[in-house]
């Protein structure tokens, strides 16, 4: 691994290179120097990743795109260029080793300890998707095809149903009759897009709160990480999976399903602060389908967590043998309770929309 990082150019002599962090797709590592700069090593992942160049290009567009616009621009993810004064280091085309500069003084975290953490990765999600308002989105590659394509996810649903490769189908009946009889909802952003009444955007595609940056005293917003699946998308589908993922009230794997709903004040924080940045650079018809991306989100997700458990558990890692049908539950109860909260969703980003065109 040091002689990996040797081939970078890093501000010092390399004294080590140490696994870092608890991402399951890229490996990561975090390298020391004789001098006070740290730096992040990964490898791509090429078996999730199929165009690892590709994924590259995107990076360093968005990136540099970013740099230009901020200040101080450290707060920015920083590419390290190799010996040959390349970007990242890649030798056959199938292995892609990059350097980033570490960046100081900052903390991730798994859940949001507060309302106002919550509401700070909104920030950083706004910051964000504002400041490559103007990136034309067209340009970048689909790191992974259809990733957000909700009716292609219901698609491999009902061939997941149909050959019961497991022998699962009879242990899932309420689950799979829950998640068709919303079939119908999946494909209506790509409707929309498809009309031309939905922008295509830059979009994250994995915005967890584990992928920003915060302050380590006061939690505020450093930077937003992992761009891997950065691509061209829709502005819903990236709020909407942070509502999944941070809004809930239980883990994304909860057996007590009666612990499963929708926080409206984490609902709240993450719109107002989501909007504070991004509001008015956004369409009405953007804001307008902001709740549906949520739910959407949810069903999509709580989908491909029971396609994979009725093939066996080929995708996702698993613990125990129900472990992606207790996944699937606590997504299908989710975006139930968001249906029953359905007006309160609605009227939350209305109000949050309006207090951001009255400030500007």
């Amino acid at each position: 691994m040091e002689s990996i990082c040797r081939r970078f150019r890093t501000d010092g002599e390399v004294i080590s290179c140490v696994p870092y962090g608890n991402g399951h797709i890229n490996e990561t590592y975090l390298v020391t120097t004789n001098r006070e700069q740290l730096y992040i090593l990964q490898k791509l992942n090429g078996y999730v990743f199929r165009d690892l160049p590709g994924v590259m290009r995107n990076v360093i567009a968005v990136t540099d795109h970013i740099r230009r616009k901020i200040t101080p621009p450290q707060q920015a993810l920083t590419l390290i260029r190799t010996t040959d004064g390349l970007p990242y280091l890649s030798e056959d085309g199938n292995t892609v080793w990059r350097m980033y500069e570490f960046i100081s003084g900052g903390i991730t975290l798994e859940q949001a300890q507060t309302e106002e953490d919550f509401r700070h990765s909104a920030v950083a999600f706004g910051q964000f998707q504002n400041q490559l308002a103007d990136f034309p989105a067209e340009t970048l590659v689909e790191t992974i095809p259809r990733f957000h394509d909700t009716p292609e996810r219901y698609r491999q649903l009902r061939d997941a149903i149909d050959a019961d490769a497991a022998g699962r189908g009879k242990t899932a009946l309420p689950e799979i009759e829950g998640y068709l009889s919303r079939e119908q909802e999946a494909g209506a952003l790509i409707r929309l897009r498809d009309a031309g009444e939905l922008p295509l955007r830059v979009t994250h595609n994995d915005t967890k709160l584990n992928n920003v940056m915060l302050d380590d005293v006061y939690h505020e917003p450093l930077c937003v990480l992992d761009l891997d699946t950065v691509m061209p998308g829709l502005v819903a589908s990236d709020f909407g999976d942070a509502i999944r993922f941070g809004a809930s009230t239980a883990a994304e794997d909860e057996q007590d399903l009666g612990k499963v709903q929708l926080s409206l004040p984490l609902f709240c924080a993450y719109t107002e602060g989501f909007l504070s940045q991004c509001g008015a650079r956004l369409t009405d018809k953007e804001i307008e389908t902001l709740p549906f991306g949520a739910k959407l989100m949810t069903l999509e997700c709580g989908s491909r967590f029971l396609a994979d458990y009725l093939n066996g558990d080929q995708y996702f890692r698993t613990k125990y043998p129900a472990h992606n049908l207790d996944r699937c539950r606590t997504q299908l109860r989710l975006a139930e309770d968001m249906e029953r909260k359905w007006a309160e969703m609605n009227e939350i980003v209305r109000f949050c929309a309006e207090s951001v065109h009255k400030g500007s």
